[in-house]
């Protein structure tokens, strides 16, 4: 084979991937539309609150940083400067640590329904209906 025969292959792989990926977001947002139109006023009132304990949840941990870095600068005798440094270091280790506590566990959430959905589209894609 030359590689202008195998050149066509690959597109078609190309092609068939993009066509499944294409399917599956698809497949989502349809789930989606059909959840949200069913239970819009429950969704937007839930919503609504989520944002208000958000918004106070990051307050409260914003002022909870002030302290800690007051308390950080009496306790170890740290100027500003270093008191926020020595902060700022622990979360980045917190964040790096629920970022990757986090990744394992959203690896793959499929629902039924989802995993249905995505086997039909690959046997489509692939020509095994």
């Amino acid at each position: 084979m030359t590689d202008s025969q195998q050149q066509p292959r690959g597109f078609g792989a190309a092609a068939r991937v993009t066509a499944l990926a294409a399917s599956v977001m698809d497949l989502h947002v349809r789930m989606a539309l059909q959840e949200v139109d069913r239970e819009k006023r429950r969704l937007i009132s839930g919503g609504l609150f989520m944002a208000i304990g958000g918004t106070s949840m990051l307050l409260a941990l914003l002022a909870g940083e002030v302290a800690l870095v007051l308390w950080i600068q009496q306790t170890w005798s740290l100027s500003l400067s270093q008191a926020l440094l020595a902060l700022a270091s622990a979360n980045l280790v917190l964040a790096g640590i629920s970022l990757r506590i986090g990744g394992q566990v959203l690896k793959a959430p499929f629902l039924p329904q989802t995993l249905e959905g995505l086997s039909r589209t690959v046997r489509a894609v692939l020509g095994r209906d």
